[in-house]
């Protein structure tokens, strides 16, 4: 089997050990976040919008409005990186790609810190995401003009033995859960 049908049998599996999460624990994991967006060297953060059963972000976005300059993904389409969209709390939204919410307004930012969704995650700082490959070309276009941190947001459960890899999959510098900061080793 190679690496895009082993990866297309563990997103399956993924999403469905990601739908069993309680979430009420995001709050900690919020919390976690919050603080490793504060220890990260950067001024513009992306979040994201949570769609399906993906922790939410947003409570950490709020807390995190008044000192950094915050923006929201935007697919541009296949093969595509992503565009960034300054968010503020209370902006007006509407529906992007993927039935995420994305700012109306159309002023772009360049992020420095970016949170990022997932469907899995293992130690070594390889992530499973929903086989569109943005996040990768985003964080290697970023990463190819100056240092960026990549944040995976997730829930414990997520975790896993080994995320298969190809050679355009970026790593994350870290995860943050509700147990807190998993670096990778």
């Amino acid at each position: 089997m190679n690496v895009k049908d082993l990866k297309a049998n563990m997103r399956k599996a993924a999403s469905r050990r990601r739908a069993m999460s309680d979430p009420r624990v995001a709050e900690t994991a919020c919390e976690h976040l919050v603080a490793a967006v504060r220890d990260a060297i950067g001024s513009t953060v992306s979040g994201y919008w949570p769609i399906r059963t993906e922790i939410d972000p947003r409570p950490a976005m709020h807390a995190l409005a008044g000192s950094y300059e915050l923006c929201l993904p935007v697919v541009q389409g296949m093969d595509q990186a992503l565009k960034f969209r300054r968010w503020t709390p209370g902006v007006k939204m509407t529906e992007g790609a993927f039935g995420a919410a994305i700012p109306r307004d159309q002023v772009e930012l360049v992020p420095s810190i970016l949170i990022v969704p997932l469907l899995a995650f293992d130690i070594r700082g390889g992530r499973l995401g929903y086989g569109g490959g943005h996040y990768d070309r985003t964080l290697e276009a970023l990463r190819s003009r100056d240092k960026v941190t990549a944040i995976g947001f997730a829930y414990d459960i997520q975790a896993c033995r080994e995320v298969p890899r190809e050679p355009t999959d970026q790593p994350l510098d870290f995860v943050i859960t509700e147990s807190g900061i998993r670096q990778p080793v």
